[in-house]
């Protein structure tokens, strides 16, 4: 992986060549360093070890106090190994580009896009742990040529024999490089079931000797359906585990949702989940502050399939401003009844908490943890609650119905 604390300046470069962005960052090797970086780059910063692996301790932090904390953990811990100090783009969309190419020591070959996946959940949360649709469901034609193009050249520039995956974040407009792993990722079984082309194995021949070329391997327009993958956690066994994601990946398995449409394909992905969404009762929403001036649209769109809302504080306020109708509830601190009580009564069908504080400690880290234990389903970040809305007004019209994958391809 070319992120690592040896290959920063190698990675630069690369990132200049194909003419692409990247975050600004950093190398810490003290508290001090880590400091200075990251006053220098401005916070949010992400956080990691040189050399990681499924998002291994990573973080995200937000003020310098937090930060001492980080480095005073990951210097006992790391010795010497520095920390990467990246800045965070908040609000900032991901994405996955997997392409096959067969270029030759002496840079001759080509390589050929085998699908872009627009992710669900924010940056921020590793890719692992992220629902993501093939083809993008919102992205505009153009980026999507710009991300292809990129890839192509750092394939080229890579010298790639094989498989290659590229991760993107896409803030303002702009494309940034994150990582660029010439190697197969988890998305390569999922890519090749959503477009009915075997990449694992043209790879597997490429790496062997074959070209591109003998194999008759060419580039493939969009899907006409859309397949969404959904990850599977393993946190019903864990009672009291905080549900919150992250950098760090905590998933055990992945889902395929398929349909002719995104919202059904995603509401699909849910049900395969173990997730299903519901079609009607009470949504319950409680969101971070910098969530609130989307709440209220998203509100609406639950309103209009027929949703009763309850909230708590801000929240509340939020929605009601809106003009959305909505109940105030109580917060777990401020008595009863509260949302514990109306999950424990089968009062609430659904959750819709983006995470202030995280931690089984905290009141919504309680609430997290309770929506597992009584199964009802929970949506933590503004993007799934957006999709999810979505995915039960289509099922409301239209219900869903199931055809076997070859007839997609």
């Amino acid at each position: 992986m070319l992120e690592a604390a040896g290959d920063r300046e190698k990675f630069r470069t690369l990132v200049e060549q194909v003419g692409l962005k990247q975050p600004e960052n950093g190398i810490a090797r003290s508290i001090d360093d880590a400091r200075k970086i990251a006053a220098q780059i401005g916070y949010p910063v992400l956080v990691r070890p040189s050399f990681v692996l499924g998002g291994r301790a990573m973080e995200i932090v937000s003020d310098e106090d937090q930060l001492n904390h980080y480095m005073a953990i990951a210097v006992k811990q790391e010795g010497d190994n520095p920390i990467l100090i990246d800045k965070f783009l908040d609000h900032a969309t991901e994405c996955d580009v997997d392409c096959i190419a067969d270029y030759d020591p002496d840079g001759k070959g080509r390589s050929v896009i085998c699908g872009v996946m627009e992710h669900i959940e924010e940056a921020g949360i590793h890719s692992g742990d992220s629902a993501c649709a093939l083809p993008p469901y919102s992205f505009t034609p153009e980026t999507v040529r710009k991300l292809k193009d990129h890839t192509h050249k750092l394939a080229k520039a890579l010298k790639v024999r094989g498989l290659m995956n590229v991760q993107y974040a896409i803030k303002d407009g702009e494309i940034y490089l994150i990582e660029v792993n010439p190697r197969a990722s988890r998305t390569i079984p999922f890519v090749g079931k959503a477009t009915g082309v075997p990449w694992a194995t043209y790879a597997a021949k490429v790496m062997a000797g074959k070209s591109l070329d003998e194999l008759g391997v060419q580039e493939q327009p969009d899907p006409k359906h859309v397949s969404v993958k959904e990850v599977v956690f393993p946190f019903s066994k864990f009672p009291g585990v905080d549900v919150i994601l992250g950098p760090e990946m905590r998933s055990t398995g992945e889902v395929m949702g398929i349909d002719d449409d995104f919202a059904t394909a995603y509401a699909k992905a849910q049900i395969a989940a173990g997730g299903a969404l519901p079609m009607s009762g009470t949504v319950f929403i409680s969101v971070n502050h910098r969530d609130k001036p989307e709440i209220g649209e998203i509100a609406r769109a639950y309103e209009q399939c027929g949703f009763k809302i309850v909230a708590t504080g801000g929240t509340y306020d939020a929605i009601i401003a809106a003009g959305v109708k909505a109940e105030r509830i109580n917060k777990l601190a401020e008595g009863r009844p509260n949302v514990r009580d109306f999950m424990k009564n089968g009062q609430i069908q659904l959750l819709v908490n983006t995470p202030t504080k995280k931690g089984p400690a905290t009141d919504e880290g309680k609430i997290r943890a309770m929506s597992v234990m009584h199964r009802v389903p929970i949506l933590t970040t503004i993007t799934a609650a957006r999709a999810g809305a979505r995915g039960i007004a289509e099922l409301q019209k239209h219900g869903w119905t199931v055809k076997p994958l070859q007839e997609y391809h």
